[in-house]
């Protein structure tokens, strides 16, 4: 095991993320941006990336005045030598544009006054972003109509399908559990009796329990998860089906949970980065996948946090901010989030915010937030603590499963 390895401490350049991300908004939306274009129908997701990834830089009235969260900011843009000021509306505002009453969840974007197709994933990326702006309580948010959507996209084998038009993943479980727990309204199995759930007469808004059993026939002989049933180990959906289960206070279910540690460990590669599967490159992404799941399963010392480190940092573009998949390579706001993720979930974004005066917030590797709003909203997870071991502070507000 690699664990306690000196992690280095810098270059990070806190100013050019923050400004790359603060001005990610306006380059997307020029009308010959190509990045643009090509994300426009992810842009909801897009934009909890940026807002999460500032949330870590900056505290909540910053992230506020930068990004205009929940008040309209006035941006100015320079065409030649004259100066156009244009109104943009608050994040949140626009947030409710991409609601699709028709089903009761949030598209990917709007297009003027009408939202794009719902679909679980936008409309968790909604919810998280109302959950940083403190808006979970807007009065223009329909729980129940969610709710109802969520529930309605529940098969009866206990997976869920993305939207009306039937995929199904390992994903849109945790996004489902997720989208609940944001709510308050996930029914949690009883498992006073063993393994056994303990049946009740009322009919809950989802069947957890199926829902556990499908992600629990989606784990493989080395102790992955695919996206369905017989399908590939992968680490991002080893992270969705650990954090479903977390949600769901479920990983007693995990009873070799080694197996799936050594197989996490196992993607850690010559360069220090880790890749998603056998035989593929370093990947800063997978710094969240991975390590979100070593963290809720107590084992991140299982690999050497500071060659992991060093890699996330190798991948900053130090004259425009922002962090790329792989050293070299353009920097985009998925990885620079998860990059950040992933300098703090070994504690190197805290090191570097003490040796520079900052007080950098932490990410909850459960539910993709700031703690201090994972905190706030009352949400509660479950974790390991390996072999009886305290776990780190972060985690201490969930309940605590020693394996």
């Amino acid at each position: 095991m690699t664990s306690e390895k000196a992690a280095p401490v810098g270059p990070f350049y806190d100013a050019l993320h923050a400004n790359y991300i603060v001005t990610l908004g306006d380059k997307l939306d020029s009308l010959t941006s190509y990045e643009g274009a090509v994300t426009e129908h992810l842009r909801v997701s897009g934009v909890y990336w940026s807002l999460a990834a500032l949330a870590l830089l900056r505290n909540e009235d910053e992230v506020d005045d930068l990004m205009g969260l929940t008040k309209p900011p006035i941006q100015t843009s320079t065409e030649g030598t004259e100066k156009n000021n244009k109104i943009r509306s608050a994040i949140v505002d626009w947030v409710f544009q991409c609601y699709d009453a028709r089903v009761g969840g949030f598209g990917g974007n709007c297009s003027g006054e009408n939202p794009h197709d719902a679909h679980l994933l936008y409309t968790l990326s909604a919810l998280q972003i109302l959950a940083i702006s403190n808006s979970l309580d807007d009065e223009r948010l329909d729980k129940d109509a969610i709710v109802n959507y969520v529930s309605s996209l529940q098969n009866e084998d206990g997976s869920f399908s993305g939207d009306e038009w039937g995929e199904i993943d390992t994903r849109f479980t945790y996004i489902a559990f997720s989208c609940l727990a944001l709510l308050k309204r996930l029914p949690l199995p009883d498992w006073s009796s063993g393994n056994t759930q303990v049946v009740s007469e009322e009919k809950p808004i989802i069947d957890t329990y199926k829902a556990v059993q499908y992600i629990m026939s989606c784990r493989n002989f080395d102790g992955g998860f695919g996206c369905v049933p017989g399908a590939e180990s992968h680490a991002g959906q080893v992270f969705t089906c650990v954090g479903a289960l977390s949600i769901a206070q479920s990983l007693h279910l995990l009873e070799d949970a080694d197996l799936l540690s050594w197989w996490l460990a196992e993607r850690q590669c010559d360069s220090g980065g880790l890749n998603g599967r056998p035989e593929k490159q370093a990947d800063v992404c997978y710094s969240w996948w991975i390590l979100s799941a070593l963290s809720i399963l107590g084992r991140v010392d299982w690999i050497n946090t500071g060659k992991l480190g060093q890699f996330i940092l190798n991948c900053q573009d130090d004259e425009d901010g922002g962090i790329a998949d792989r050293p070299m390579d353009m920097p985009d706001v998925y990885h620079t989030f998860f990059g950040l993720c992933g300098l703090s979930l070994i504690g190197q974004l805290e090191k570097i915010g003490n040796s520079e005066g900052r007080n950098y917030r932490q990410i909850d590797p459960v539910f993709a937030l700031p703690t201090d709003v994972v905190s706030r909203l009352g949400l509660r997870a479950q974790v390991i603590s390996n072999g009886g071991v305290d776990v780190e502070n972060r985690l201490k507000l969930h309940s605590i499963l020693d394996m």
